[in-house]
């Protein structure tokens, strides 16, 4: 892009990207067309093989109670009687992939409805037949999405996402930076949750070409593990 741009790194089953999807939502109310949102899908646990032991639902319920506390989004806490989940992020963010080929705003969209089926609903997201179930809702033909989300182009494009999160540095979710053209260097606006009020001041001031420390006040991601 060479025009000023955001590009929001996240994952679908990250807890604090859950909690960060109403500043989302800020921020495209708040900037429109005039400041365009790129998602980039970063990858928390993909390929996750191993089921969840009791130290790591513990561990998982700790962070879904802090997102709830900070940023007030539902959670449905049956999610930890499940017994032999697998917590692999890579087939919601392969699904927000295929639905980004329909464009940025359907992938924004696929992304929220994907995380409020997950922590708010208690559906599991690993399953491609809810994944499907929920593109249809998205307004995509369900054998459409389904023949993308199982071909190997797929799989590669969620792939490159992942490598492109890494090679930039970014080791947690949820991440925002702002960028006013592809050879300029990007700055970054927040790694980790941070109030909507805070991120719209801090994009508008990097709009202003005055921006303070992305550093400033406290902020709490997801962490690749």
């Amino acid at each position: 892009m060479e025009a000023p741009h955001l590009v929001y790194i996240a994952d679908p089953m990250c807890s604090w990207c859950w909690g960060f999807s109403p500043v989302v939502q800020a921020i495209t109310q708040r900037f429109g067309e005039a400041l365009p949102l790129r998602l980039v899908l970063g990858g928390l646990r993909p390929w996750t093989r191993e089921p969840m032991g009791a130290s790591d639902r513990a561990d998982v319920r700790s962070h879904w109670q802090h997102v709830q506390e900070a940023s007030g989004q539902p959670f449905d806490f049956r999610f930890f009687e499940r017994e032999g989940f697998v917590y692999d992020t890579e087939p919601a963010s392969r699904a927000i992939v295929v639905l980004r080929r329909r464009g940025m705003s359907t992938a924004l969209a696929a992304l929220q409805r994907i995380q409020r089926a997950f922590y708010a609903d208690n559906q599991d997201v690993t399953d491609p037949e809810v994944l499907s179930a929920l593109s249809a809702e998205l307004g995509v033909d369900p054998a459409s999405f389904r023949a993308e989300f199982d071909s190997a182009q797929a799989l590669d494009e969620t792939r490159r996402d992942f490598v492109l999160a890494q090679s930039a540095g970014i080791r947690g979710f949820p991440t925002l930076i702002a960028g006013r053209g592809d050879d300029q260097p990007y700055s970054l606006i927040t790694h980790g949750y941070q109030s909507a009020d805070r991120i719209l001041a801090l994009v508008q001031a990097w709009l202003d070409h005055v921006v303070p420390s992305a550093d400033d006040g406290a902020a709490a991601s997801c962490v690749l593990h």
